[in-house]
């Protein structure tokens, strides 16, 4: 289970998030609904420890993860797809999906042939750099590299973010193909027009403060 518990926290003096609490139960998905600029990304941030707290607490299966250091999130089976990729151009791409594995000295490939297995169209690709891909397909190469290291916990920012409608749909698929899996989500939306059919329950952030939506809201 993942826990937040009334965390707040400042870029630059500037108050971003103000005591923000959610739970969500270990092998369900969790959206996250707010527009450009609420929150959603500094709150990700926070979790894999990019931004540090200020005060309140994130727990991940009993651990503190305020309180460890981000190198630390991988090992803890955390995986991450910022909303920019974040990939490495002359990589290739099953080398950007490798990453996380090698951080944590992990030379087993039975989650990569995983993920292969679970996104076909990554493997076909998967000797090209990263740079010679569209966007989109940037997009998946980022979520195979999330799932890589996310045996856990998966963090989604803005997944359908700038994707043409045809690989949003796919990407829509391969998250509700990971309910089977026992596995955490939290993917953020600022609209909620992707994630509806996947998610057990929605937050809403704006101006840095959360609030747990009902059925109806989220609808």
């Amino acid at each position: 289970m993942l826990t937040i518990d009334n965390i707040s926290l400042s870029i630059q003096r500037v108050p971003i998030l103000q005591d923000v609490s959610l739970e969500i139960e270990t092998g369900t998905t969790c959206g996250l609904i707010g527009r450009n600029g609420a929150g959603k990304t500094t709150l990700m941030r926070s979790i894999m420890g990019a931004l540090p707290v200020e005060s309140g607490a994130i727990q991940f299966n009993h651990v503190d993860l305020h309180k460890s250091k981000p190198h630390e999130r991988a090992a803890l089976g955390i995986g991450y797809l910022p909303e920019d990729r974040r990939l490495v151009p002359h990589f290739t791409v099953e080398e950007n999906i490798m990453v996380s594995l090698w951080a944590t000295n992990n030379h087993d490939r039975h989650r990569l042939k995983w993920v292969y297995e679970l996104m076909p169209e990554i493997g076909r690709f998967a000797e090209r750099k990263a740079m010679t891909l569209s966007g989109g397909q940037q997009k998946l190469v980022a979520l195979a590299r999330a799932l890589v290291a996310g045996s856990n916990l998966l963090l989604l920012d803005e997944p359908f973010e700038g994707v043409a409608p045809a690989l949003a749909q796919r990407l829509m698929e391969v998250i509700g193909n990971l309910r089977s899996e026992n596995l955490t989500v939290l993917v953020s939306e600022s609209d909620y027009s992707h994630s509806e059919k996947v998610v057990d329950k929605v937050y809403s952030i704006e101006r840095g403060q959360i609030a747990l939506m009902n059925n109806a809201e989220a609808a």
